[in-house]
């Protein structure tokens, strides 16, 4: 068993005992589930929506080529330098780069799970360079020294009382339960953090190929002021943003913020096309966009789950997923958590090394059943698993279910089976849940399903 598997079974085990935790979670996307339903309702036709989002992200990644040439163009012709990154290490050496051009030595951020993917905090802390996050969750799990707990509330598994006490604690502020004061406290710290940034960096939610443009959602405004006071503006942002028209956005806005937080709109919607031009009262005087292929493009020529590439970050599968809901966001141990995480993370960092997480699953298939963008999550989940196992067969479990087929497939061999379960079947309550346990990897944790006294169709043989 490798150490991520067991790191995550350990703190699987641990959370989905935690029963405070647990109540937390489901109070919140409770109350999440109610708005998203309320607004999934103003739609005039939301299943249709979906098809129409579905068939847009098909048309974008078929043509991805041709809409990144495009897209880059028209944000050089506007002043803007575009860099191409293959892989994590490349686009922090990016960035790094512009940093240290710049002579800069503070650097304020606004959400962007590219730069959790690439790790670019660690490694801007690590040059010497103080960085913060100015997204409030962002902010609350920073000062905690944690990873966020989810794509979109990144701090949801935190009290008041919590919050209160980290800003206390790291803030030196007072003692409070109010939610309005709690973000003044943070919004004072953050607010000199801007003014004094040499650097602003920022993800992105959408990419338009037809304008050249990057479209940042957002509801604490925070994202604007990374963009317009510092000096030098990056955004890091993975290929797969790419949207074909600027009209596209009239769908994927209202439909984004519908699934991500039940709002029927996000507060605040901007669009970057390079450095400040001459007149203009705020920007960047200088704008960098780096593009993070990072193995998507080896997704992309899968076309079996190519449509994986569809996401669009909205965190709605993660809400609905029974197993996130139980074992938490931080457990997963990646980035990018929940039945999204779950099938996207093999194929960004390894398959044999992350081939745990699709099994980690019920397959209820409520992550496919939510998705706005239509993607295909459970089935995808039994793809990773199958070819988990098509690349490092287990002979133990090979040898199972060939026995098991046979069994299945011959009723002589399935009757002598089924009487010596019915003997045997005392014997394992002796056993249950030991060392010498058959079925311990079930039994230690579950109920395993009595033999019935009787089958089917010996009873209706009695009856008749």
């Amino acid at each position: 068993m490798s150490e991520i598997l067991k790191l995550f079974k350990a703190q699987a085990s641990k959370v989905a005992g935690d029963l405070r935790h647990r109540s937390l979670i489901q109070t919140a996307l409770g109350k999440y589930e109610t708005q998203r339903d309320r607004r999934k309702a103003a739609f005039q036709s939301w299943e249709e929506a979906r098809q129409v989002a579905a068939e847009t992200k098909w048309e974008a990644m078929r043509s991805l080529d041709e809409h990144l040439v495009s897209f880059v163009n028209k944000l050089e012709a506007r002043g803007t330098r575009v860099h191409w990154a293959s892989n994590g290490v490349q686009a922090r050496d990016i960035i790094l780069g512009v940093i240290r051009a710049k002579k800069a030595r503070c650097v304020i951020k606004s959400k962007a799970m590219t730069a959790e993917e690439i790790h670019l905090n660690e490694a801007m802390e690590k040059e010497g360079y103080e960085v913060v996050e100015s997204d409030l969750g962002e902010f609350i799990v920073q000062l905690r020294k944690e990873a966020p707990y989810h794509i979109v509330f990144p701090a949801m598994h935190l009290t008041r009382d919590e919050i209160s006490d980290l800003f206390h604690r790291e803030l030196g502020s007072a003692q409070t339960s109010d939610p309005e004061e709690l973000t003044m406290i943070a919004r004072r710290a953050l607010r000199k953090k801007y003014i004094a940034a040499d650097i602003g960096i920022t993800g992105a939610n959408f990419a338009i190929a037809e304008t050249g443009m990057i479209s940042i959602t957002e509801n604490e405004g925070n994202a604007r002021l990374t963009a317009a006071l510092p000096k030098t503006m990056i955004t890091l942002l993975g290929i797969e943003k790419v949207l074909p028209r600027m009209a596209d956005l009239a769908l994927f806005l209202p439909m984004l913020a519908t699934a991500g937080a039940g709002q029927p709109i996000t507060c605040y919607n901007s669009l970057y096309g390079g450095p400040r031009r001459p007149g203009e009262p705020d920007g960047p005087e200088e704008y960098h966009v780096v593009l993070l292929d990072n193995r998507r493009t080896e997704l992309l020529a899968d076309a079996e789950q190519r449509d994986a590439l569809h996401c669009i970050r909205c965190g709605a599968c993660l809400n609905v997923c029974p197993i996130y809901r139980n074992v938490g966001g931080h457990t997963y141990g990646t980035t990018y958590s929940g039945p999204i995480g779950s099938v996207i993370t093999p194929h960004l960092r390894g398959l044999q090394d992350w081939k745990h997480l699709s099994a980690a699953s019920s397959l209820c298939g409520a992550c496919t059943e939510t998705c706005p963008v239509k993607i295909n999550l459970h089935h995808h989940l039994l793809h990773n698993r199958r070819n988990a196992a098509a690349q490092n067969p287990n002979w133990i479990e090979k040898t199972a279910f060939r026995v098991f087929g046979t069994v299945m497939n011959s009723l002589a061999l399935y009757r002598v089976v089924r009487a010596a379960a019915r003997c045997l079947q005392p014997l394992h309550g002796l056993v249950k849940g030991g060392p010498f346990d058959p079925a311990r990897a079930w039994t230690k944790t579950r109920e395993l399903a009595p033999v019935a006294p009787k089958t089917f169709r010996e009873q209706w043989k009695e009856r008749a």
